[in-house]
């Protein structure tokens, strides 16, 4: 029996398939009676449990092949599983691949019906509905055209639409928001965020800050088997991290030679040099540059130092926001870099990307080579944003450019923390300094 405050549990789940060589192995498999095997299994999923509590909101990522799909059909329904268990407790509206559940050569409006009819919603409750699934899908009268005729666009329109409508409990969507416009998207985000509130959501995307920004929990999925299962900002940074490694060799700590860093100069409370007392100013405290590694790429480069600035080039322990900064990261090289790429992101509390930068667009054409055990140092002259109240974590990172993409040599994430202890911000994830606000009457 399932807990009434359990939505999902998924125990030991298993999916095999049977694959065969030739289309007619199948009839030979059918007569031999498992005496003579004539096929091949493919193990797409293998002991998988979880379970996900009404009101959540789980993610679900991995690469492609790694079973994500598999695992939304057998929650659906749509698969049996080879062995073990699903138990949903709620009505569930999927949107899946595309294409998933509509019939292409229905009309919008037949498939609209049709979908209602699955979940178990009469015709006169889709009456009442049809006309805000129409709006929410603003798909004119494409709404009386074979879904045949859709672009891959208006039909996930249509779909999100009447997800939206029928009063489901929990709602399984597998990269759904990567398709269609930016108003749109925006539209469906607006939706998922008020359905939070009270239902429960099952989201598998391959972009990693949708995920952190939608989910409380992410399930990590490879090769048809659970790798993790925690918070949204640990699961995607011990994804990325796996992600790259698969591309990178594995990094030689003996080539890593020693750096001497010169002495630092006391750092200083920039607050110091402001006279407002007000308590909304925005006072961030910077924390020192972590030595202790953690992050992932190839070994190529070793970040040393990294800190912020003021104008006088001295450390800061304090930084106002709205106020000019240097953000300053000192690299040694363990290989020849042809083309050295440093770059940089502040991430708040759930991993989102704030704002960030790199050194490729402006030495695209004066690119910098470093020979190993060279220095080489990055600068970046800005504004501090705003924040509010948190911590806040800089990943830092350099790369070689090279023909096909950027090697990563070093990813350092949260290698510098900040916190800000006050804020006027009024609305928004970070705010800028604003030159004028006024208001009169004409």
């Amino acid at each position: 029996m399932l807990s009434d405050e359990i939505a999902i549990s998924v125990k030991n789940l298993t999916k095999k398939y049977r694959i065969f060589g030739h289309p007619g192995d199948r009839i030979k498999q059918a007569f031999t009676f498992g005496q003579v095997r004539f096929h091949r299994e493919f193990t797409a999923l293998q002991d998988v449990s979880f379970e996900i509590k009404k009101g959540e909101t789980v993610g679900i990522i991995g690469r492609n092949g790694s079973g994500k799909s598999t695992l939304l059909q057998l929650i659906c329904g749509i698969l049996k599983p080879t062995s073990g268990t699903v138990k949903v407790n709620g009505r569930v509206f999927a949107l899946l691949e595309l294409g998933a559940g509509f019939n292409p050569e229905f009309t919008g409006r037949e498939n609209v019906y049709f979908q209602g009819a699955v979940i178990g919603l009469t015709k006169e409750e889709m009456d009442e509905r049809f006309e805000g699934i129409v709006s929410f899908a603003d798909i004119g009268e494409f709404i009386e055209q074979p879904v045949r005729t859709y672009s891959s666009g208006m039909f996930v329109r249509l779909a999100f639409a009447v997800m939206a409508h029928v009063d489901a409990e929990i709602l399984v969507i597998d990269e759904a928001l990567s398709v269609g416009d930016a108003f749109f998207t925006q539209k469906c985000l607006r939706f998922l965020r008020n359905f939070q509130k009270t239902g429960t959501v099952l989201f598998v995307s391959h972009d990693t800050a949708a995920i952190v920004n939608l989910c409380q929990r992410v399930l990590w999925i490879d090769g048809g088997e659970s790798q993790m299962l925690d918070s949204a900002k640990k699961v995607c940074e011990a994804y990325l991290t796996s992600a790259y490694s698969k591309k990178l060799s594995v990094m030689d700590e003996t080539a890593t030679p020693q750096y001497l860093a010169s002495p630092e100069k006391s750092t200083r409370d920039m607050r110091l040099d402001f006279i407002n007392q007000s308590n909304l100013r925005n006072d961030i405290e910077v924390f020192s540059f972590s030595d202790e590694y953690n992050g992932f790429g190839t070994g190529g480069a070793k970040i040393v130092r990294v800190r912020f600035l003021d104008s006088d080039h001295q450390a800061l322990s304090w930084i106002v926001g709205g106020e000019p900064v240097c953000l300053m990261v000192e690299a040694i090289a363990t290989t020849a870099i042809q083309k050295a790429i440093v770059g940089f992101f502040v991430k708040d509390r759930l991993g989102q990307i704030l704002f960030g930068d790199n050194t490729h667009l402006s030495h695209i054409s004066n690119p910098i080579s470093v020979d190993v055990g060279e220095r080489i140092v990055a600068s970046f002259e800005f504004y501090m944003p705003i924040l509010r109240k948190g911590i806040y974590m800089v990943d830092i990172a350099i790369a070689d450019e090279i023909q096909g993409g950027n090697k990563q040599l070093e990813w350092r994430l949260d290698a510098i923390s900040l916190n800000s202890h006050s804020t006027s911000i009024s609305t928004g994830l970070v705010g800028i300094p604003y030159r004028k606000i006024r208001l009169w009457k004409a």
